[in-house]
């Protein structure tokens, strides 16, 4: 490297603009467990900074810590869905850069919004609409909605050119939905006080009157894994949107998640010859899921992890099947690890 590269080199990282520096596993690579794990403690190690920076003052609504936040959720989505494209790396970049401009406290931060991966540029009318949004006096107050509407138009361009409209559209849903609800939030937005003293005084607030009681809330799901399998690759698509929607709506409804219960399972086959194989199929179906939730940004006060092997069959399958498969198949909901969280809505 020549002298003057250097120099400019760390010349960047000594002012804290250097760019994103975590990196994925080359798409190849993406088979082993040690490299997905990897992977995943490199998610969770971006969230742990997107929380460290809420918790030194950075409001969850601001808009570029949204932004940072959805690019990372739709980074670690595409990267559990398998894609092998530059997305998954390219949206976390975008994540890490906003990171670092927030760790830096570097003014201003863009609000511009790349069409990473070549997106394609769907629905010119909801980028119009974001635009006004931004300029608008209501931007305060709908900062978090547009920032996630952005990211998601890029995600279903993204899927638009890999696999065209039918793979783009519920990513379309989810921003036209975002920019509705940004949209009323900034027709409600009261402006700030020009003065302090020109505000009325006060009344006594009753606590009991005033702070409505935390609701109790319990939410539960069941990932189910394929034959032998362990790994987010491997959860059956319809419980893996089940799991994903369970931490959305934690997001989204601010619940405070008090306590987080995880149980493996295996179904009754067992070719190996080990005894304890199936214990240890659960304990690491049960790692996985503990190790996805945390990567996706949920935060628990406490969590319990139980692992119970096959001693818990939901269906024995009994019948004499022709193939193996079926049987396999039909032993499903035995392959499970059951999430149980409770908590308390502000």
């Amino acid at each position: 490297m020549k002298k003057t590269t250097l120099f400019l080199a760390m010349g960047l990282a000594m002012s804290g603009l250097a760019s994103a520096q975590s990196q994925l596993a080359p798409e190849a690579q993406r088979i082993s467990d040690a490299a997905i794990h990897a992977d995943y403690q490199t998610y969770q190690s971006l969230q742990q900074r997107i929380h460290r920076l809420n918790e030194a003052g950075v409001p969850v609504r601001d808009y570029h810590l949204s932004k940072a936040q959805c690019w990372l959720d739709v980074s670690l989505h595409e990267y559990t869905r398998n894609d092998r494209s530059a997305f998954p790396q390219e949206a976390m970049g975008e994540s890490e850069k906003l990171i670092v401009g927030l760790e830096t406290k570097t003014t201003p931060l863009s609000v511009d919004t790349a069409l990473i991966n070549g997106a394609a540029r769907l629905r010119p009318d909801l980028w119009a609409r974001t635009q006004d949004l931004k300029l608008g006096s209501g931007f305060a107050c709908a900062s978090q909605q547009v920032a996630c509407a952005e990211v998601e138009l890029v995600h279903a361009g993204n899927e638009f050119n890999q696999q065209q409209w039918r793979h783009a559209k519920p990513y379309v849903q989810i921003a036209e939905d975002l920019v509705t609800d940004a949209s009323e939030s900034a027709a409600h937005c009261a402006p700030a006080p020009t003065s302090l003293k020109a505000l009325p005084e006060a009344p006594a607030c009753v606590p009991a009157v005033c702070t409505p009681a935390p609701e109790q809330v319990a939410l539960s799901a069941q990932v189910l894994f394929d034959f032998d399998k362990y790994t987010p690759d491997h959860i059956r698509s319809r419980s893996r949107s089940e799991l994903d929607a369970l931490v959305a709506r934690a997001k989204r409804e601010g619940i405070h998640i008090e306590k987080l219960n995880l149980v493996g399972h295996a179904d009754r086959l067992n070719s190996t010859g080990n005894k304890d194989y199936n214990q240890q199929l659960s304990q690491r179906r049960v790692q996985s899921i503990s190790e996805l939730l945390s990567a996706q940004g949920l935060v628990v006060s406490s969590s319990s992890i139980d692992a119970r092997g096959d001693s818990e069959q939901v269906v024995a399958c009994q019948t004499q099947f022709k193939k193996r498969a079926e049987l396999e198949e039909c032993l499903l909901p035995n392959r499970r690890v059951d999430v149980e969280l409770t908590g308390v809505r502000r």
